[in-house]
C-alpha cells in the first residue's frame, strides 16, 4: 500500500471517530459552545488569563519540537484538582461524557519548544510549566495569550490523554503563588546522577501514584541532568507504567506461586475485563476484543477486532505492537496485586471493548479497572484451561478464535496444569 493511500484511510477513520463522538453526545458540543463565554468572563485586559492549573500537557507532533502547555479548567478554579486525570475518576464513576466535558474544559495555553536543553529551565514559560508539574496541588498562574482559544473538538484515538480541550498560544506564564513541592520530588530534582528509571521507582515506593510521576517526567524534571528533556504526555504515561511494571516484576519473580486458579472480573464505561491467574512462573498476556461500532472499531459491519501481546518470565525485549499503552497499564494492575500478596502467577487479561465505548478516555480506565478487579469476589477453576473455557462462554468470540489469537490460550492443551 502506498503512503498516500494509507493516509487517506487514516483520515477517513479519524473523521468517522469524530462523527461517532459527536453523534453519541451532543452535550459535549453544547459544552464547548459555553467555553467561549466562560473564557471571556475570566480573561483580563490585554488577554491576560488568571486561573488555577492542576497539570500540563506535552504533545508529540513534530517531535523533537513539540507543543507544550499549561492546562487550566476555565471557570472551575475552586475544584481544579478534579479536572486532572487521576485514580479518583474511577471512584467517582465518571462516564465518557464526564471525561469529555472535563477535558474540553481545560484551556491548553501552549507554545512550541524543543524537548532538549530544559534541565535548568526554571524561568519563563517552561519554568512555570515545570513548577505546575512538580507541585502537589493546583497552582495559580497568570498567562498572557495571543488571541482566543481554538474550540475544535480534537477526539483522537490516542488511548492516553484525549480528547484535547481548547488551545491558545501563550506569550508568557507566571506563577501567582509559591507552589508546594514534596520533599521526595525535590530530592529527585537535586540528584544530578539519578537516572529517570531509578527516580520513578523511588517516587513510586514513597507513595506517589503513576499520575503524579508521569506529569513530573513529562515536564523534563527526572533523570540525569544532561539527559533531561520534555517527554510527550502519551509517551510518559506508557514509560511510567512500563518502568514500574518492570520494577514490580522483579519483586515477584522469586516469590512463591499462588496455589489455585483464580478468576476476576470488572466492568467500567463500556469495557469488561477478565483476569485469570494460575499457578506457575510469571507470564502475562493481554487480549483485546473490540466490538464493531466502538471507538477503536467504528465500522458496525467490520466484525470483532482482536489484538494481543504477551511476555514470558524474563519480560519483553520488543515493542508492544498491538495493544500499546493498554498492555503496560493492565500489566501494572496485575503486578501490583501480586506484589501486595507476595506471590507470582501466570496472568491472562481479556478486555472486551463494547460498542458503548464510543469515545476514547485514556488508559487510566484500564489501569483502574484492573486494580479494582481484585477487590471483588473471585471465581475458581480446576485448571487454567478450564478457567479459559469457562470465561469464553461470556466473551464475544469463540474459544477457537481466542486460541488462534492468544499465545496462552493456544497452549491450553499442553499446559501442565491441565493434567493436575
Amino acid at each position: 500500500m502506498r503512503l498516500d493511500e494509507f493516509m487517506d484511510i487514516e483520515r477517513d477513520e479519524r473523521a468517522e471517530r469524530r462523527r461517532l463522538a459527536e453523534e453519541k453526545s451532543y452535550g459535549i458540543l453544547d459544552h464547548l459552545e459555553t467555553f467561549q463565554d466562560r473564557f471571556e468572563e475570566t480573561v483580563q485586559g490585554d488577554s491576560l488569563y488568571g486561573g488555577v492549573s492542576p497539570s500540563i500537557f506535552v504533545g508529540r507532533s513534530n517531535y523533537p519540537r513539540v507543543s507544550t502547555g499549561i492546562l487550566s479548567p476555565v471557570g472551575h478554579d475552586e475544584d481544579a484538582a478534579s479536572f486532572e486525570t487521576s485514580a479518583a475518576w474511577y471512584d467517582e464513576g465518571v462516564s465518557i461524557s464526564d471525561v469529555f466535558q472535563r477535558r474540553t474544559s481545560l484551556l491548553n495555553s501552549n507554545r512550541g519548544t524543543k524537548v532538549t536543553n530544559v534541565a535548568d529551565s526554571w524561568d519563563g514559560f517552561l519554568g512555570t510549566q515545570r513548577e505546575v508539574a512538580i507541585a502537589d496541588r493546583p497552582v495559580t498562574v497568570e498567562i498572557g495569550l495571543d488571541g482566543t482559544p481554538d474550540l475544535n473538538l480534537d477526539a483522537h484515538t490516542d488511548d492516553v490523554a484525549t480528547p484535547v480541550g481548547p488551545r491558545a498560544h501563550a506569550r508568557s506564564a507566571d506563577l501567582a503563588e509559591n507552589p508546594h513541592v514534596p520533599r521526595a520530588v525535590k530530592k529527585t530534582l537535586e540528584d544530578d546522577d539519578w537516572n529517570a528509571q531509578g527516580a520513578m521507582t523511588y517516587l513510586y515506593r514513597r507513595g506517589f501514584d503513576v499520575y503524579d510521576i508521569n506529569t513530573i517526567l513529562s515536564a523534563g524534571a527526572l533523570g540525569q541532568t544532561k539527559q533531561r528533556r520534555l517527554v510527550p504526555t502519551r509517551w510518559s504515561i506508557t514509560a511510567v507504567d512500563d518502568t514500574l511494571g518492570q520494577y514490580l516484576r522483579g519483586t515477584v519473580k522469586h516469590a512463591p506461586s499462588i496455589d489455585n486458579v483464580e478468576i476476576y472480573r470488572n466492568e467500567f464505561i463500556g469495557n469488561a475485563f477478565w483476569v485469570i491467574l494460575a499457578p506457575g512462573r510469571w507470564e502475562f498476556e493481554l487480549v483485546e476484543m473490540k466490538a464493531p461500532g466502538s471507538v477503536w472499531n467504528p465500522d458496525p459491519e467490520a466484525g470483532m477486532y482482536l489484538a494481543a501481546d504477551s511476555e514470558g518470565y524474563e519480560g519483553r525485549s520488543a515493542y508492544v505492537n498491538e495493544t500499546a499503552g493498554a498492555y503496560h497499564a493492565s500489566r501494572l494492575g496485575v503486578l501490583e496485586h501480586l506484589h501486595d500478596r507476595g506471590r507470582q502467577a501466570k496472568a491472562l487479561v481479556l478486555r472486551h471493548v463494547s460498542d458503548d465505548y464510543w469515545g476514547p478516555v485514556g488508559v487510566w480506565q484500564i489501569r483502574e479497572s484492573i486494580r479494582h478487579a481484585f477487590e471483588g469476589e473471585k471465581a475458581g477453576a480446576e485448571t487454567f484451561g478450564a478457567a479459559v473455557r469457562d470465561v469464553t462462554n461470556y466473551l464475544p468470540v469463540s474459544l477457537g478464535d481466542l486460541r488462534r489469537k492468544s499465545t496462552m490460550a493456544a497452549g491450553l492443551q499442553t499446559n501442565i496444569f491441565d493434567f493436575s
